[in-house]
């Protein structure tokens, strides 16, 4: 068998696995916003044939089957309603998103990693209340000494952050793409400047 042949009747179209759609939960709000609940083109058009979403808009790319043509969807609500989660879990993404991506020693924006505020050595325990989100800079400087030795004060402190908190504070971090047929579900509930 001619290998072209193959590689050009088995490939991807490069440009459908590009259209990631919107997930709603059945109260029409986002799954989460940081990440911003999005599934594939294929996962999509799946759970509308399983019949567990309904879709709300749709691309104007089309797959075809051999016998059906359908547009992509962009954005799709569940058909049952997914409890949201009390309880945040403790992961780094959740305590830098907690910080706002932010140093609470400095503000520095980059090279971001974790710090204990009371040290390892001298008994702080790994906790949202214990630890922050720090650029490498300031937990090198600090080391294993206390806040006080170095001189460093906290920006906010440091406590477990609420499941709708954590919500909200990944509205501020939009990811690069937002097609425009997922505005009005993103940003409809969100207070309005006056």
């Amino acid at each position: 068998m001619d290998p072209d042949f193959r590689t050009a009747f088995t490939r991807d179209p490069a440009g459908l696995r590009h259209f990631p759609a919107l997930v709603l939960n059945a109260d029409y709000r986002p799954l989460s916003y940081y990440p911003l609940s999005l599934w594939p083109w294929q996962d999509a058009v799946k759970a509308a044939f399983l019949d567990r979403v309904t879709i709300v808009s749709e691309y104007e790319e089309v797959v075809r089957s051999p016998t059906t043509v359908i547009r992509i969807p962009s954005v799709v609500v569940l058909k049952d309603y997914v409890k949201p989660q009390r309880q945040v879990a403790f992961t780094r993404f959740n305590l830098f998103l907690r910080d706002e991506f932010c140093c609470q020693y400095c503000g520095a924006r980059g090279d971001l990693t974790f710090d204990h505020v009371v040290p390892r050595a001298r008994g702080g325990i790994t906790s949202w209340e214990n630890v922050v989100a720090a650029c490498g800079r300031c937990n090198l400087r600090k080391g294993s000494r206390s806040l006080k030795q170095v001189g460093f004060t906290l920006r906010k402190p440091p406590r477990q952050p609420a499941s709708g908190e954590l919500m909200n504070l990944g509205r501020k971090f939009p990811p690069n793409h937002l097609h425009d047929s997922w505005m009005d579900f993103l940003y409809w509930d969100a207070e309005l400047e006056a």
